[in-house]
């Protein structure tokens, strides 16, 4: 999905945040050329080289703001690195170790014939699986 500056405005009202001058400028980058994944380093150097000024700490603060909100959803492949992706539909992933690639699986290509049953006093809300693969020798 291709988003206007004014599309993006619109997208971080609906989700009830308030459009500040960062929070535009790094949404755009995020949703202006459909799904992706992309880290928290990888949208500052966007930022960067598009002009828009903010520390790191105001890229990781925004990213967990739109998480929060909905329009984003982090996925946590190994202790210490995330990747926040754009396609908030239930899916699956590949994580390629070697190059740190993170894919898309559509969640039809994955099947769960059985799961536990879950703490008393809690549902499960969503599976969401990672497919760890490297490159071959």
């Amino acid at each position: 999905m291709t988003r206007t500056y004014a599309g993006t405005i619109d997208l971080l009202r609906q989700a009830g945040l308030r459009p500040t001058r960062q929070r535009v400028g790094l949404s755009y980058l995020l949703f202006h050329a459909g799904d992706r994944h992309v880290t928290a380093d990888q949208l500052h150097g966007e930022a960067d080289k598009a002009g828009l000024k903010v520390s790191l700490a105001t890229v990781y603060n925004t990213l967990h703001q739109l998480s929060d909100a909905g329009l984003l959803s982090e996925v946590v492949v190994e202790p210490g690195r995330s990747y926040f992706d754009t396609n908030i539909a239930g899916h699956h992933h590949f994580f390629n170790v070697d190059t740190g690639e993170l894919a898309d699986i559509p969640s039809d290509a994955v099947a769960v014939p059985a799961l536990p049953s879950p703490p008393d006093g809690t549902v499960i809300e969503q599976v969401s699986i990672i497919v760890r693969v490297r490159q071959e020798s």
